[in-house]
Protein backbone atom coordinates (compact mmCIF):
# COMPACT_ATOMS: atom_id res chain seq x y z
CA UNK A 1 0.00 0.00 0.00
CA UNK A 2 3.13 2.36 0.85
CA UNK A 3 4.64 1.18 -2.20
CA UNK A 4 1.45 2.52 -4.15
CA UNK A 5 1.16 5.79 -2.49
CA UNK A 6 4.77 6.64 -3.25
CA UNK A 7 4.45 5.55 -6.89
CA UNK A 8 1.06 8.04 -6.99
CA UNK A 9 3.11 10.89 -5.20
CA UNK A 10 5.97 10.61 -7.60
CA UNK A 11 3.57 10.76 -10.41
CA UNK A 12 1.58 13.45 -9.38
CA UNK A 13 5.43 15.50 -8.37
CA UNK A 14 6.41 14.78 -11.83
CA UNK A 15 3.66 15.86 -13.24
CA UNK A 16 3.45 18.89 -11.56
CA UNK A 17 7.50 19.84 -12.27
CA UNK A 18 6.63 18.97 -15.88
CA UNK A 19 3.69 21.36 -16.00
CA UNK A 20 5.85 23.90 -14.34
CA UNK A 21 8.44 23.65 -16.83
CA UNK A 22 5.87 24.43 -19.52
CA UNK A 23 4.72 27.34 -18.15
CA UNK A 24 5.90 30.48 -20.65
CA UNK A 25 8.12 32.90 -18.85
CA UNK A 26 6.97 36.09 -20.53
CA UNK A 27 9.40 38.95 -20.04
CA UNK A 28 8.94 42.18 -20.23
CA UNK A 29 11.09 44.77 -23.97
CA UNK A 30 13.93 45.57 -21.59
CA UNK A 31 13.90 42.06 -20.35
CA UNK A 32 14.39 40.40 -23.72
CA UNK A 33 17.34 42.74 -24.53
CA UNK A 34 19.15 42.46 -21.82
CA UNK A 35 18.61 38.34 -22.27
CA UNK A 36 19.97 38.41 -25.43
CA UNK A 37 22.49 41.04 -24.35
CA UNK A 38 23.92 38.43 -22.19
CA UNK A 39 23.37 35.16 -23.73
CA UNK A 40 24.98 35.86 -27.35
CA UNK A 41 21.48 34.32 -28.04
CA UNK A 42 21.23 34.22 -32.02
CA UNK A 43 19.20 30.86 -31.75
CA UNK A 44 15.51 31.99 -30.63
CA UNK A 45 13.58 35.10 -31.75
CA UNK A 46 11.55 37.84 -29.82
CA UNK A 47 7.83 37.43 -30.04
CA UNK A 48 5.96 40.36 -28.33
CA UNK A 49 2.61 40.04 -27.40
CA UNK A 50 0.93 43.98 -27.70
CA UNK A 51 -1.88 44.47 -25.94
CA UNK A 52 -3.89 46.59 -23.23
CA UNK A 53 -5.37 46.03 -19.94
CA UNK A 54 -9.24 46.42 -21.34
CA UNK A 55 -8.76 44.31 -24.33
CA UNK A 56 -11.04 41.19 -24.12
CA UNK A 57 -9.73 39.69 -27.28
CA UNK A 58 -6.56 40.06 -25.28
CA UNK A 59 -7.30 38.01 -22.27
CA UNK A 60 -8.80 35.68 -24.30
CA UNK A 61 -5.71 34.64 -26.33
CA UNK A 62 -4.03 34.79 -22.75
CA UNK A 63 -6.84 32.04 -21.55
CA UNK A 64 -7.11 29.87 -24.45
CA UNK A 65 -4.02 30.33 -27.23
CA UNK A 66 -1.28 30.81 -24.80
CA UNK A 67 -2.21 28.09 -22.55
CA UNK A 68 -2.78 25.22 -25.48
CA UNK A 69 0.11 23.11 -24.29
CA UNK A 70 1.55 22.47 -28.30
CA UNK A 71 1.59 26.22 -28.39
CA UNK A 72 3.37 26.96 -25.24
CA UNK A 73 5.99 24.47 -26.17
CA UNK A 74 6.58 25.55 -29.84
CA UNK A 75 6.94 29.30 -28.34
CA UNK A 76 9.61 28.15 -25.65
CA UNK A 77 11.21 26.20 -27.08
CA UNK A 78 11.69 28.79 -30.57
CA UNK A 79 11.20 32.47 -28.81
CA UNK A 80 11.60 35.08 -25.92
CA UNK A 81 8.32 35.65 -24.76
CA UNK A 82 7.86 39.22 -24.02
CA UNK A 83 4.27 41.38 -22.67
CA UNK A 84 4.08 44.73 -23.95
CA UNK A 85 1.34 46.89 -22.58
CA UNK A 86 0.68 49.41 -25.15
CA UNK A 87 -0.25 51.44 -22.81
CA UNK A 88 2.40 51.33 -20.13
CA UNK A 89 3.87 54.78 -18.82
CA UNK A 90 7.46 53.84 -18.56
CA UNK A 91 9.67 54.57 -20.75
CA UNK A 92 11.82 51.95 -22.64
CA UNK A 93 15.35 53.04 -24.19
CA UNK A 94 16.89 50.80 -27.30
CA UNK A 95 19.04 51.19 -29.36
CA UNK A 96 19.53 54.51 -28.48
CA UNK A 97 15.91 55.99 -28.97
CA UNK A 98 13.54 56.67 -25.75
CA UNK A 99 10.04 55.24 -26.82
CA UNK A 100 7.67 57.23 -24.70
CA UNK A 101 3.90 57.56 -23.33
CA UNK A 102 2.01 59.82 -25.49
CA UNK A 103 -0.80 60.90 -23.08
CA UNK A 104 -4.13 60.74 -25.53
CA UNK A 105 -7.94 61.20 -24.55
CA UNK A 106 -8.90 59.29 -21.29
CA UNK A 107 -5.56 56.58 -21.67
CA UNK A 108 -2.81 56.74 -24.11
CA UNK A 109 -0.25 55.28 -25.88
CA UNK A 110 3.05 54.00 -26.10
CA UNK A 111 5.42 54.78 -28.68
CA UNK A 112 7.01 51.63 -28.92
CA UNK A 113 3.67 49.81 -29.73
CA UNK A 114 3.00 52.74 -32.24
CA UNK A 115 6.70 51.24 -33.47
CA UNK A 116 6.16 47.41 -32.71
CA UNK A 117 2.75 47.49 -34.94
CA UNK A 118 3.62 49.90 -37.65
CA UNK A 119 1.22 52.43 -36.66
CA UNK A 120 -1.21 50.34 -36.74
CA UNK A 121 -2.67 50.61 -32.95
CA UNK A 122 -5.33 47.12 -32.44
CA UNK A 123 -5.27 45.24 -30.01
CA UNK A 124 -4.15 41.82 -29.74
CA UNK A 125 -1.53 42.14 -32.44
CA UNK A 126 1.59 39.99 -32.37
CA UNK A 127 5.38 40.77 -33.30
CA UNK A 128 7.88 38.41 -34.99
CA UNK A 129 11.41 40.00 -34.98
CA UNK A 130 14.57 38.35 -35.17
CA UNK A 131 17.14 37.93 -32.80
CA UNK A 132 18.37 41.02 -33.67
CA UNK A 133 15.49 43.02 -33.09
CA UNK A 134 14.65 43.09 -36.63
CA UNK A 135 11.17 43.03 -37.78
CA UNK A 136 9.78 39.93 -39.17
CA UNK A 137 6.14 41.13 -39.12
CA UNK A 138 2.94 42.32 -37.02
CA UNK A 139 0.21 40.29 -36.55
CA UNK A 140 -2.98 41.72 -36.11
CA UNK A 141 -6.09 40.49 -34.30
CA UNK A 142 -7.14 37.26 -31.99
CA UNK A 143 -6.01 33.57 -33.41
CA UNK A 144 -7.09 30.44 -32.18
CA UNK A 145 -4.41 28.02 -30.81
CA UNK A 146 -4.10 26.11 -34.60
CA UNK A 147 -4.25 29.08 -36.59
CA UNK A 148 -1.84 30.98 -34.24
CA UNK A 149 0.54 28.15 -34.03
CA UNK A 150 0.56 27.70 -38.20
CA UNK A 151 2.01 31.75 -37.99
CA UNK A 152 4.45 30.89 -35.17
CA UNK A 153 5.82 28.00 -37.47
CA UNK A 154 6.06 30.27 -40.35
CA UNK A 155 8.57 32.77 -38.58
CA UNK A 156 10.14 30.56 -36.26
CA UNK A 157 11.14 27.70 -38.30
CA UNK A 158 12.43 30.41 -41.23
CA UNK A 159 9.66 29.51 -43.68
CA UNK A 160 9.17 33.04 -44.42
CA UNK A 161 12.84 32.31 -45.72
CA UNK A 162 11.62 30.45 -48.67
CA UNK A 163 8.16 30.68 -49.01
CA UNK A 164 5.84 33.61 -49.32
CA UNK A 165 2.65 33.43 -46.36
CA UNK A 166 0.28 32.50 -49.50
CA UNK A 167 2.12 29.52 -50.66
CA UNK A 168 2.95 27.86 -46.95
CA UNK A 169 -1.06 29.15 -45.80
CA UNK A 170 -2.04 26.83 -49.18
CA UNK A 171 0.00 24.03 -48.33
CA UNK A 172 -1.33 24.22 -44.22
CA UNK A 173 -4.63 23.45 -45.54
CA UNK A 174 -3.92 20.17 -48.03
Amino acid sequence: MKGLLSLFLSIGFSIGLFAQEQKIEWLSFEQAVQRIAENGDNEKKIFIDVYTDWCGWCKKMDKETFNDPEVRAYMIKNFYMVKFNAEQTEDVVFQGQTYSFVPQGKKGYHELAVALTNGNLSYPTVVYLTSKFEMLAPVAGYYPAAPFLTVAKYFGDDIFKDMTWKDYEASQSK
